[in-house]
Parts: C-alpha cells; sequence; structure tokens
C-alpha cells in the first residue's frame, strides 16, 4: 500500500481567482506511522485540520510541523471540510478543502493537514511559491491522498 499525495491551491481576490495550482505532496514519516495506527486502532482520529505557513524550507521524511505556521491574521489551523473521492476505485482518495479569508498580509509558501487542532501529527508538508495575502483575500487548500 502506497500513500500518494496531491495539493490545489487556489487564491481570489475580489471574486476573481488571481493564481491557482496543483502540486504533488511529500507524506512524510509521522504521517506515515499514524496512518498505519489508524489501520489498526493503535492511534484514533484522522487528519481533519490544515495549517498554512510562511516557511520555505523544502520539505522532508523527517517534518513534524510546518517551519512558521500562521496563528494570526485569519490564518490560523482549521478544521477542513473532509471527505472521501475516487482517483482510482471507489473512495480511494481522502480529501480535505479549507478557506481562509484574511484580515492581515501573508506571504504563504506552506501547508500541511494535521490531526489535531494544535501540536497534533503532520501527514503531509509542501513548499510553493508565494502567494501573498491581503486583507479580505480569501485562500483554498485542497489535500488529497490517494491509497493505492
Amino acid at each position: 500500500m502506497s500513500l500518494k499525495g496531491r495539493l490545489i491551491l487556489k487564491h481570489t481576490r475580489d471574486g476573481r481567482v488571481i493564481k491557482s495550482e496543483v502540486i504533488d505532496n511529500l507524506v512524510v514519516n509521522v504521517g506515515k506511522a499514524e496512518v498505519a495506527g489508524l489501520i489498526n486502532e493503535v492511534t484514533s482520529g484522522g487528519f481533519t485540520y490544515l495549517a498554512i505557513g510562511t516557511g520555505a524550507t523544502a520539505p522532508a521524511a523527517t517534518d513534524t510541523a510546518l517551519v512558521a505556521e500562521i496563528t494570526t491574521g485569519g490564518g490560523a489551523r482549521a478544521l477542513a471540510t473532509c471527505s472521501r473521492v475516487t482517483t482510482t476505485v471507489t473512495n480511494d482518495t481522502a480529501k480535505m478543502v479549507k478557506e481562509w479569508t484574511f484580515s492581515a498580509s501573508f506571504s504563504i509558501t506552506e501547508s500541511a493537514p494535521f490531526d489535531a487542532a494544535s501540536a497534533g501529527v503532520m501527514l503531509a508538508r509542501q513548499v510553493f511559491s508565494a502567494y501573498n495575502v491581503v486583507s479580505g483575500d480569501k485562500f483554498e487548500v485542497t489535500w488529497q491522498v490517494a491509497v493505492s
């Protein structure tokens, strides 16, 4: 069994999409261990929170947190809308979606799903070219992790 992830980003200002992209992501070691624990109920819960940050350090399998997680200005970690979708076979992909509306400016360059509202276990991490948001902007992150 393997986990393959995809990250979809969308920045909106005044109702218009300014920038969007789709990127493959890195499932980190602690994320793989947590998934293994979920299979046989050694761990409980699921990856239902999404976080964004301003760190630019390349992702590594040993990462356990974002480099610089945003916690203010409307960009704090939040509960995602979670579902399962089909990539190859019925319901083989976990999908997590969150849209933030900002009250401050940030240069967003990283994102990750977590299993808790704070701290917790990180499933995957990815960095990307900066999305420069200002107050009133919206930024939507969709994480998809397919099991194959």
